[in-house]
């Protein structure tokens, strides 16, 4: 997009996200509470959710979640040539690779474009990519069947608010980006790591009363000097929401996804990106059959923050 909106920068909540962040004419510190800063993407917390971070085998942050009253959401950035088009590729190999995992698989028409809807027994995966400059954008929107409407709104209006940093390290296209836990979070992912490596010593850490691995969901706030200011910290926010997430230890899943078939594996892997392309990072490569007619036309301003708007939507 090369209009006068982009020229001159542009600013949350003008309804034109997902944004890139050298474009973003909004103060880092105004997103402080808005926002959930992940390094490559900054995404928008939403009001009565709570942040899940998912932990590989090497203790490495893998992705992390909202988890809505209506289904988890989950944001990841990937490197993409400078020609753009990958998402149009991503789409077909997606869809191709979920059918043979057993999903249900249609593509839908969305405000961006092409969406890719997995059903699965009790519920659904809807995967929402958009372009950027030398950038590609993924959200993955999962929760039962009965909240697939409002859960494809909800992760609409996330998205529309996100932020992406691309920085400019090279990497090849397709290549995730990284994700970087703000400090409040990496607190919270050294306690339940410490507290998962206590309960693992006690009897391999198996609840005497149960007999089962209880959740772990982490209640207090780390310790800490607060930042300066009465509204440092607001309630619901961002930091609130990071001092109070869950971490899972390797892939697993909430309780909100008791849903999905463990036949079609981790809705959030790399399914059909298959390996970053051969040749130097950032390259042209991506092919260039004609751009897709979206069908989309111009956003809609925002109004409020992802979850006002959402509702607003529920009430029409």
């Amino acid at each position: 997009m090369s209009d006068s909106t982009t020229d001159a920068g542009r600013a949350i909540g003008d309804g034109n996200g997902p944004y890139d962040f050298g474009e973003l004419t909004t103060s880092p510190d105004d997103l402080a509470n808005s926002h959930l800063d992940l390094g490559s993407v900054l995404m928008p917390v939403v009001e009565g959710g709570q942040v899940t971070v998912e932990m590989t085998a090497e203790h490495e942050p893998e992705a992390v979640y909202l988890v809505t009253p209506v289904g988890r959401i989950g944001m990841h950035a990937f490197a993409a040539p400078r020609s753009g088009g990958l998402w149009r590729e991503v789409v077909r190999e997606l869809a191709e690779s979920l059918r043979t995992d057993g999903a249900q698989t249609s593509i839908e028409d969305g405000h961006w474009g092409r969406e890719v809807v997995a059903r699965v027994p009790g519920g659904s995966h809807r995967f929402i990519g958009v372009d950027g400059p030398r950038w590609m954008l993924r959200c993955v929107a999962s929760g039962p069947e009965e909240g697939e409407t409002e859960l494809a709104q909800l992760s609409r209006a996330v998205l529309a608010e996100t932020v992406v940093r691309r920085g400019d390290d090279p990497h090849p296209p397709r290549e995730l980006l990284p994700i970087v836990l703000p400090p409040v979070l990496a607190e919270q992912v050294i306690a339940a790591q410490h507290q998962m490596s206590e309960e693992m010593a006690q009897d391999a850490g198996v609840d005497p009363e149960t007999g089962a691995y209880p959740a772990r969901p982490l209640t207090e706030a780390p310790s800490g000097p607060v930042p300066d200011g009465e509204d440092a910290v607001v309630p619901g926010g961002a930091v609130d929401q990071s001092a109070s997430a869950t971490v899972l230890g390797g892939a697993g899943a909430s309780d909100g996804e008791a849903f999905v078939d463990d036949d079609l594996g981790d809705p959030n892997a790399d399914a059909g990106y298959g390996e970053p392309h051969d040749g130097r990072a950032d390259d042209d490569g991506a092919d260039d059959d004609g751009a897709d007619d979206d069908g989309a036309g111009d956003p809609t301003p925002s109004r409020g923050s992802a979850m006002s708007r959402f509702r607003r939507r529920r009430r029409r």
